[in-house]
């Protein structure tokens, strides 16, 4: 590796490359960044960067909590190290390159709070199964003028949703997605104007899940700088406004085995891949308290917004939180996946792919019972008939997050004790930020926080 960063440490030198963001997302899915000059990148493949290891314990205002009893103090220290062969120089920063990196200890061992480590465990699980995971993302964002306290008030495009004529004004902002996402090597699989006030939605191509979560994190860094260069700001958050619709970053997952795609059915999965969507189904509850975490994420799972506020799932139906996309004949066998609309920015993507991967493994191996699909909004029903389905409100406040976290052994293990304590204690510390404050302002805090 010290050879390879070497060797495009030159090459970005002689384009003109600075230096290097060296990249991560926190408990929040906040990305974090340190920069090297160019000249340093080869040091830091080898000993890696300095950091505090108190970054786990940041919250989602940048407070750090020390309730978490392996990082209750301000000593220690981490080294970041990037994943040299993820290099990327940014085209819309220039003079920056970017990586995403690995958390390790000061010795070089493995830091059981580094959550791309968490991420790449369960693969090796997969793959120790005979299973390969493809996983991409779907990112709503809202656009605004730079500078701009609000979105609804000063929205950055007039809609229609899904017109060609809302994007006119942001051809600019477009074109230069385009041209970036292509030259960072993301692959883009559509952009529209969308439903919610001044929203776009871009959709990244599947790959493997590491990749996938490091291709997430790169778009927001692509997605940034070109809002910047044309005017603009954009926001990630969960929720813009209590009278808009949020943003989700919907999550496609599809599992396979030899190079067939468990997922392919008769309209509706079967063997494996049923019991693959009941493990994510089962573990819905505690796997939203990763994948939709913030207090934000839970203002946003209403009924009757496509969030997925109930517990259930159907066959393209985008109001369930898991939303069995099929084959066609159009599309091919190997097309059908499952999408996650349960899911956000808040979320660190790496931790989210890897507990959506161990429920749906777990599924696998003891095969629950999966129930009919529902073509409905069960938001529209009594009690009664929600109770006869068995559907359920998914979690609707941080207390019953937490409580359905660490119900499920399933979805808690896959962290592992030391950072499952430390998310715990980020959750709770936003919890505790946003217990005396309208709904208002916690949705006007975390506006541009992402």
């Amino acid at each position: 590796m010290t050879k390879a960063a070497s060797a495009a440490a030159k090459d970005f030198a002689a384009a003109g490359v600075g230096g290097v963001h060296l990249a991560w997302a926190d408990n929040n899915g906040i990305p974090r960044s340190r920069i090297v000059p160019v000249g340093g990148l080869a040091d830091a493949a080898t000993r890696g960067v300095g950091a505090t290891s108190l970054f786990a314990v940041f919250d989602s205002h940048d407070s750090i909590t020390f309730a978490h009893p392996g990082l209750d103090t301000p000593s220690g220290d981490v080294r970041l190290v990037p994943v040299v062969e993820r290099l990327r120089r940014l085209a819309g920063q220039p003079a920056l390159a970017w990586a995403p990196v690995r958390q390790l200890t000061r010795d070089g061992d493995p830091w059981p709070y580094c959550q791309r480590a968490v991420l790449e465990a369960q693969v090796a699980k997969a793959a120790a199964r005979g299973l390969e995971f493809r996983a991409g993302y779907e990112l709503e964002f809202a656009v605004a003028p730079a500078g701009s306290a609000g979105i609804t008030a000063n929205p950055g495009h007039p809609g229609p949703a899904y017109s060609p004529h809302a994007l006119v004004g942001l051809d600019g902002f477009v074109g230069a997605l385009l041209h970036d996402f292509a030259a960072n090597g993301l692959r883009i699989g559509q952009l529209h104007a969308e439903y919610g006030v001044a929203q776009l939605e871009l959709s990244l191509a599947a790959t493997d899940p590491v990749s996938a979560a490091d291709d997430q994190l790169l778009a927001r860094q692509t997605i940034h700088a070109a809002a910047r260069v044309h005017g603009l700001a954009v926001s990630f958050a969960p929720m813009i406004d209590l009278g808009a619709a949020g943003n989700g970053w919907h999550l496609h997952t599809s599992v396979h085995r030899k190079g067939r795609n468990l997922l392919d059915g008769n309209g509706r999965p079967a063997g494996d891949g049923a019991a693959y969507l009941a493990g994510l189904l089962r573990d819905l509850p505690a796997l939203t308290a990763i994948t939709a975490p913030s207090v934000p994420s839970t203002l946003r799972l209403r009924p009757g917004h496509f969030a997925g506020a109930y517990a259930f799932w159907g066959v393209e139906n985008r109001e369930a939180p898991l939303r069995y996309v099929p084959g066609s004949a159009l599309l091919g066998d190997g097309h059908a996946n499952v999408e996650l609309k349960t899911s956000d920015a808040s979320a660190n993507p790496y931790l989210a792919l890897a507990v959506v991967l161990a429920a749906g493994m777990a599924g696998i191996e003891d095969a629950p019972a999966l129930p009919e699909p529902i073509g409905a909004d069960p938001g529209g029903w009594t009690d009664h008939e929600r109770e006869i389905r068995g559907v359920h409100r998914l979690p609707a406040n941080p207390a019953e997050q937490d409580a359905a976290l660490v119900a499920s052994p399933r979805v808690a293990g896959v962290l592992g004790d030391e950072l499952l304590g430390a998310f715990r204690a980020v959750r709770a510390s936003d919890a505790a930020w946003a217990a005396d404050r309208t709904d208002d302002e916690i949705v006007a805090a975390h506006l541009w926080r992402y």
